[in-house]
């Protein structure tokens, strides 16, 4: 029986980030042998699971004729039953079962007005140069965006659209004025030229990492 799931030519079944575990398996069967051995290591060293934080999540084959089962018997860690979650916040990150990018962005929409007004309320009186170093300290850093793939085109607008609603409510313009000339006159990139940096960035990191797993995702989605 496999309990990995294979990434080209590497099996993986693990993946760690500081006390935040990711179990990978390809059949009910393997994620629980997988949960099983993981309760066991940790039993060793005197460590417990928050079953209240700990859930899993099935990823349909993209072909209907490939699916083993519309549903699954629930999962146990110290016979306590896990639940099943559609989507679930990893690392800052929202994952969906259905592979859709959409509530991530909608995630990454809320952080930028956030805090946007969190700006407005704390330096609405410093001056232009002030604000300029603080909109792209704190506003140009959008989260994740170069892992976008799978998204509808009004969610990603309507996050364009937040990003003018935060540039004209942040450097007080009006409600109407035009985005190009407010762009020209604050030096500031357009959402689009932020969008561009942010997986240019991502693809030179991505190119200089030598971990095994990532070299072997970066390949296959070439």
């Amino acid at each position: 029986m496999s309990i990995g799931c294979n990434f080209g030519y590497t099996k993986v079944n693990l993946l760690a980030y500081a006390d935040d575990l990711v179990l990978l398996a390809p059949s009910w069967n393997a994620l629980q042998t997988l949960i099983d051995a993981a309760a066991f290591a940790a039993s060793k060293i005197s460590m417990t699971f928050n079953t209240k934080k700990t859930v899993c999540m099935v990823f349909n084959p993209s072909s209907r004729g490939k699916l083993v089962a519309e549903s699954f018997p629930a999962f146990t860690v110290c016979n306590c039953p896990l639940l099943f979650v559609n989507q679930f916040k990893y690392l800052g990150h929202i994952i969906d079962n259905s592979f859709s990018d959409d509530r991530d962005i909608a995630r990454e929409i809320k952080a930028l007005f956030t805090r946007t007004n969190v700006l407005c309320r704390r330096f609405k009186r410093c001056t232009c140069l002030v604000k300029l170093r603080l909109f792209r300290t704190f506003c140009l850093c959008l989260y994740d965006t170069a892992l976008w793939t799978n998204f509808s085109s009004g969610t990603f607008n309507r996050l364009a659209s937040c990003y003018s609603k935060c540039l004209k409510s942040f450097f007080g313009y009006p409600k109407y004025s035009s985005v190009t000339m407010m762009l020209f006159e604050l030096g500031l990139p357009s959402f689009s030229t932020v969008i561009h940096n942010c997986a240019v960035s991502f693809t030179s990191r991505l190119a200089a990492c030598d971990n095994v797993l990532v070299s072997c995702v970066s390949r296959l989605s070439m």
